[in-house]
């Protein structure tokens, strides 16, 4: 909105044309969603605690996370709120990454608000294969419009592109649609898991969205591009915009999900944070560097899947103490604290290895 107001004006007043900037934008963006997120946040508590939306700690999770309950939750919806209305008042609107993105987020942020409700009413959310119908819904959108209607993106919508490999970037054709759904719902769900402790889950995904922050940049500057022998995606410089934006509103959320937390974020947060993640990695075109970049949420992950799938091919023996794997360090004698700061610590390290690989080519 200000961009379009404004930048018009440098015409005749020289003073506006730093609206034409994407730092300048940036920057601005990041610091209207903190303050937003920072003003409003005791009113949504208090707005959550007045209509008793807390937390229900489910009976086979840690036995020391029972004083949680009754925490409301659903405190994504200010990290939605936020963002969106930074994006709206910073961004080029005109750009439609930038409503591919918003899309992702009222999409995914949808389901997690239905299953949250849900979860509030009758004590069980959606169940995983509605969820992931809904979720694959969306991303198949997404996919079909990047790689069919996005006229930019034409000479290169299904190629890959490999990490440490200039000259690696197989062509999946119609497989690369499905990969999309993958990365980006796989994104939406890895953080969901990762969400379990106080602040665990929003510190990895702004330590992320910073490192895409700069890609993107990098990705629709054409001479930043070319001397790093990566993809130029036109266009998707404007990103760094938004995902400043949401880099602004997760502090101020953060503020009040640290521990020990006065919110949760619940399904509307964390469904729609890992959905925009992956989407912005899609649009990137550095969909398999988010591996290294979400690390965390991958290690979450897959933490599951070992348990479950052991589990089950076992008769009944665990790999862990408990999954998702921050539990398994909580009962292995671990404090909260410890736990959260040594996950960001990875994930900082992590976020280094992965800008390093736009060189390192």
């Amino acid at each position: 909105m200000f961009y379009h107001f404004f930048y018009p004006l440098s015409a005749d007043y020289s003073i506006f044309n730093v609206f034409r900037y994407i730092t300048f934008r940036s920057a601005y963006a990041g610091v209207t969603a903190l303050v937003l997120s920072l003003v409003l946040g005791t009113y949504m508590i208090r707005l959550l605690q007045k209509y008793q939306i807390g937390e229900k700690i489910r009976a086979h999770g840690p036995k020391q996370h029972s004083v949680k309950s009754g925490t409301p939750t659903m405190g994504g919806m200010l990290i939605l709120f936020t963002f969106l209305l930074s994006t709206l008042l910073w961004a080029n609107l005109a750009n439609n990454y930038i409503w591919v993105i918003i899309f992702a987020a009222v999409g995914f942020g949808g389901i997690g608000f239905y299953d949250d409700l849900t979860k509030l009413k009758s004590g069980d959310g959606l169940t995983v294969r509605t969820k992931l119908i809904l979720q694959t819904i969306i991303a198949l959108a997404i996919g079909v419009y990047l790689i069919y209607f996005d006229p930019i993106r034409a000479d290169y919508a299904t190629k890959l592109t490999v990490p440490f490999f200039k000259q690696l970037q197989p062509d999946l054709g119609v497989g690369y649609l499905f990969f999309i759904v993958f990365i980006i719902v796989g994104t939406s769900n890895a953080v969901n898991l990762t969400d379990g402790l106080d602040g665990l889950a929003i510190g990895p995904i702004i330590i992320a969205t910073l490192t895409y922050t700069g890609i993107v940049y990098l990705c629709g500057h054409f001479k930043f591009a070319e001397y790093l022998d990566i993809q130029f995606i036109r266009d998707s410089g404007e990103i760094a915009v938004l995902s400043s934006s949401i880099i602004g509103a997760s502090l101020g959320f953060l503020w009040y999900n640290s521990y020990p937390a006065q919110v949760f974020m619940g399904d509307v947060g964390s469904l729609s944070l890992g959905g925009i993640l992956g989407t912005i990695a899609v649009i990137s075109k550095h969909e398999l560097l988010l591996i290294l970049v979400g690390g965390i949420f991958v290690i979450e992950a897959l933490s599951v899947i070992i348990q479950v799938g052991y589990f089950k091919y076992s008769g009944g023996k665990r790999v862990f103490k408990m999954a998702p794997l921050h539990h398994h360090f909580e009962q292995s004698g671990w404090s909260e604290p410890k736990v959260i700061v040594r996950f960001w610590i990875i994930a900082v390290v992590l976020a280094m290895i992965s800008l390093s690989t736009l060189k390192m080519r």
